[in-house]
């Protein structure tokens, strides 16, 4: 089923007419091969290297064309080869991207390299922009983002150990770190460091600097790939042992490092909002589908069974609150309005609205909604995952309760219009 997406009323015409474009692409040239664009294991085998060389082949068409259509990388400006998109605009487009699973990547836009594009754009140096970021954009290089740690909660940056010291002219830098996705992959990871603040040199209060670490460097000693959900992957655990960089690798100004990594996951959890939506969508169509064409019990359709029709209703109204809610988050943040409060409430509502729209999806289609032929038990995991992801759930309800009672407290009440 494609996706139907039409010009939306209150949007101006070149948000619609991307929009559109991008519907085109992932319905004419996404979805009718998207078994062949991701399927790595065929018949619970690894696939052969002849259907390996084919799904290449084919998401490097889709990508030219993306290009020729010049909707690539639209969270990147212009001057750095991308669309130059605003806030909003990437935020619109992203829903249309995600119906389809790993889509985002065939228009240039794949964690965590765009969040590192990101970061390398606002804070990098023309070296840097040089070095690291244009062939970040033109896929000659791979990146990784490195902050988690095993033994520190992920949830407070204040329990990050990874050090960074100044020998000379050269950073050196001793920690332990996982998560860190694309690590296999990568050609150079952003490494999020403890350093001694420059006005403070006895290291009362230290700050977090993040620090371009190429791969090759010695003293990177990946030790694995985590298995999530069961499964190998490249999210590594990495040591940095006495690792030696140059000091012009470092991002922006020493003790920044906290600073930056917000703007990453502020606009981060609107996109993966966004994505979510894209992705309920998709699990919302498949739902109704499956309720047309399912004959049971003496040949009565799903669609007839009120027990189904409740499932519609509810994930309609998931999908939209999840969507209106994303919005209104994103047009706070385009417009400078303190989005603090909304951030946290979309990051806790929509990735428990996109497992009940998934959770439906998956008992209707019933055991081939577990299956590897739909793309619905990849999006039940990844919808649970999100509730770790970018700061755990309830870290985010703490922040919304403090958000309120601050207002509270200073003689004002909460004001729902804005």
């Amino acid at each position: 089923m494609a996706m139907n997406v039409r010009p939306v009323a209150t949007l101006d015409n070149e948000v619609n007419d991307i929009r559109l474009a991008t519907a085109e692409i992932v319905n004419e040239h996404i979805l009718p091969v998207e078994h062949r664009l991701w399927g790595w294991t065929t018949g619970g085998r690894r696939a052969s290297a002849e259907t390996v060389e084919e799904a290449r082949t084919l998401r490097h068409e889709i990508q030219d064309r993306v290009k020729g259509a010049r909707l690539w990388a639209p969270h990147l400006p212009k001057e750095f080869g991308g669309m130059g998109l605003s806030f909003m605009q990437h935020a619109y487009m992203n829903e249309v991207l995600s119906y389809s699973p790993g889509a985002a990547s065939l228009f240039g836009v794949v964690a965590p390299n765009s969040g590192n594009q990101k970061i390398l754009v606002k804070y990098g140096t023309d070296e840097q922009h040089e070095q690291w970021l244009k062939p970040l954009t033109e896929g000659r290089m791979q990146s990784a983002f490195s902050m988690t740690e095993p033994h520190n909660a992920g949830s407070d940056p204040r329990s990050i150990t990874t050090r960074a010291e100044l020998d000379g002219d050269e950073w050196v830098i001793n920690g332990h770190k996982w998560f860190t996705s694309n690590g296999y992959a990568a050609d150079f990871f952003i490494v999020m460091c403890r350093t001694a603040d420059p006005d403070d040199p006895v290291g009362r209060n230290d700050r977090m600097t993040q620090i371009i670490v190429p791969k090759d460097t010695p003293g990177v000693n990946i030790v694995r790939g985590v298995p999530v959900w069961g499964r190998g992957g490249s999210h590594c655990e990495i040591v940095y042992d006495n690792v030696r960089v140059p000091r012009e690798n470092q991002l922006g100004r020493t003790g920044t490092g906290h600073r930056a990594a917000q703007d990453r996951l502020g606009a981060g959890r609107v996109y993966h909002c966004m994505n979510s939506i894209g992705s309920m969508w998709r699990a919302f169509d498949l739902m109704v589908e499956r309720m047309m064409t399912r004959e049971v019990h003496g040949g009565e359709k799903l669609e007839e069974k009120q027990f189904m029709q409740g499932f519609i209703a509810d994930s309609y109204i998931d999908i939209q609150s999840a969507r209106l809610m994303t919005i209104h988050c994103a047009e706070k943040m385009e417009s400078g309005a303190d989005p603090r409060t909304d951030i946290s409430a979309i990051k806790v509502f929509v990735p428990l609205a996109f497992h009940r729209v998934v959770d439906r999806a998956i008992q209707v289609w019933g055991a081939a909604g577990v299956s590897g032929d739909l793309p619905l038990a990849g999006m039940y995991q990844g919808a649970r995952t999100l509730r770790i992801a970018d700061g755990p759930d309830e870290v985010h309800r703490v922040l919304i309760a403090k958000n309120i009672l601050r207002r509270y407290h200073a003689g004002e009440s909460w004001d729902f219009g804005n």
